[in-house]
């Protein structure tokens, strides 16, 4: 026989309670406790770290090397899996253990098959995963702990799954808006350098054999096509030293807040990353304050949440002159990224004590609003992209055939 610690949900008084039960096995304990007619949420056996655990946590550091490699999307189907065997209303080991069996070797299966190890020993789902913040940050870990406080853990997984994905949806949405003109331009460059490289010299070599005097316009690309091949050395190592250089750069604070405000101003691709960075606020903090999280807490973990330096400096500004006793709306208006609709918005859902509800529909809104944004950026870059590439090719085609429309000219002159 064995001690095992299980929370419970009363059937008929919607409580939660905890007690210890004696038996055989989980298996055998979790009957037990239905018997006493509560439905179980976590059911585990009582007993002290196994060496081997304590060992494997001291030499990951916490769970830090488990970070690397593992990808959002596993987390979000996890996530999204569990809640539902949580929901169907298995206990959270035995949910666990389902879920690590199916992950394929990897840095992901280890971390959950040592987080099904350290929970069957006694502790908290959200104390286990905040030891590999690369996988479940903050704000999942926050949201968890909230859903076990508040005896409410397969609401809170949903909710965090359904946050996940939208989530996803959403970056998925402002990646595929900066990808298709970035691929597109880096297409259009590699066949102007190809014409530059190969085909320019071959037409300079029949100009110089007929002796023929070039053009302006002629000479100027013959010039360029020159530089071009005599110094792509210097031109590739200038493009590298921008791109490293910029990454590094943009990584810094004092760096990184100059980029995002001055992408926020670019036209059309600034109104997508604002109304992106405004759903994604709304959503994360509307969350975290439905599952139960203070409202500082939130906020707080809202800011770190956020990757755009100058949203993540107004939130902070915000979560400052919130702390020191001002309403929300004020200090939001007063940060200059959000606009006079959110802004009201949040006030009314302040005033009528449902402000996790509005901020819901603020996000949904401007997840619609991004969807839109997306559109119109696409439709202004596709035509702009073609009348860059037709008239670099017209210049290019003008400038080779000029002189030898002069020639034929001439001759038949």
């Amino acid at each position: 026989m064995a001690s095992f610690k299980y929370k419970a949900m009363n059937r008929k008084s919607g409580k939660e309670v905890s007690d210890t039960i004696d038996a055989n096995d989980q298996a055998d304990a979790i009957v037990q406790v239905k018997k006493l007619g509560l439905l179980p949420i976590e059911v585990r056996e009582v007993k002290a770290k196994s060496a081997s655990m304590k060992k494997a946590s001291s030499s990951n550091g916490g769970g830090f090397s488990f970070g690397g490699g593992v990808k959002p999307k596993q987390v979000t189907d996890f996530t999204r899996q569990l809640s539902t065997l949580v929901d169907a209303g298995l206990p959270i080991v035995q949910s666990l253990q389902i879920l690590s069996d199916m992950q394929r070797p990897g840095k992901f299966k280890n971390a959950c098959d040592q987080i099904t190890e350290e929970v069957q020993s006694g502790t908290m789902l959200s104390e286990g995963m905040a030891r590999y913040p690369r996988i479940w940050d903050k704000l999942y870990t926050n949201m968890v702990k909230a859903g076990e406080t508040a005896g409410a853990l397969e609401a809170i997984m949903r909710r965090l799954a359904e946050f996940r994905e939208k989530a996803q949806a959403l970056k998925k949405k402002v990646i595929s808006a900066m990808v298709y003109p970035i691929v597109v331009s880096v297409i259009a460059i590699g066949v102007l350098v190809f014409i530059m490289l190969v085909i320019v010299p071959q037409f300079e070599e029949i100009f110089e054999q007929m002796g023929i005097t070039l053009p302006v316009i002629t000479q100027i690309l013959i010039d360029v096509s020159g530089f071009v091949g005599s110094s792509w050395y210097l031109i590739f190592g200038a493009v590298l030293f921008v791109i490293i250089g910029g990454g590094i750069f943009r990584r810094t604070e004092v760096g990184g807040a100059i980029v995002d405000r001055v992408l926020l101003r670019v036209p059309v691709l600034g109104g997508v990353l604002r109304k992106s960075a405004v759903a994604r606020f709304t959503r994360t903090l509307g969350t975290l304050v439905t599952s139960g999280v203070g409202f500082l807490d939130a906020l707080d973990i809202t800011r770190v949440a956020t990757p755009n330096i100058v949203v993540r400096n107004a939130i902070g500004s915000v979560r400052e002159s919130v702390k020191e006793g001002e309403s929300i709306n004020e200090p939001l208006a007063r940060s200059g990224v959000f606009n006079d609709i959110v802004v009201n918005m949040i006030k009314v859902g302040e005033e009528t004590g449902e402000l996790d509800a509005m901020l819901g529909k603020i996000a949904d809104n401007y997840d619609e609003e991004v969807d839109e944004a997306v559109g119109a950026l696409m439709s202004i870059l596709e035509p702009l992209l073609i009348v860059f590439m037709g008239i670099s090719v017209g210049f290019i085609v003008v400038a080779l055939f000029l002189p030898l429309i002069e020639m034929i000219s001439t001759l038949q002159g």
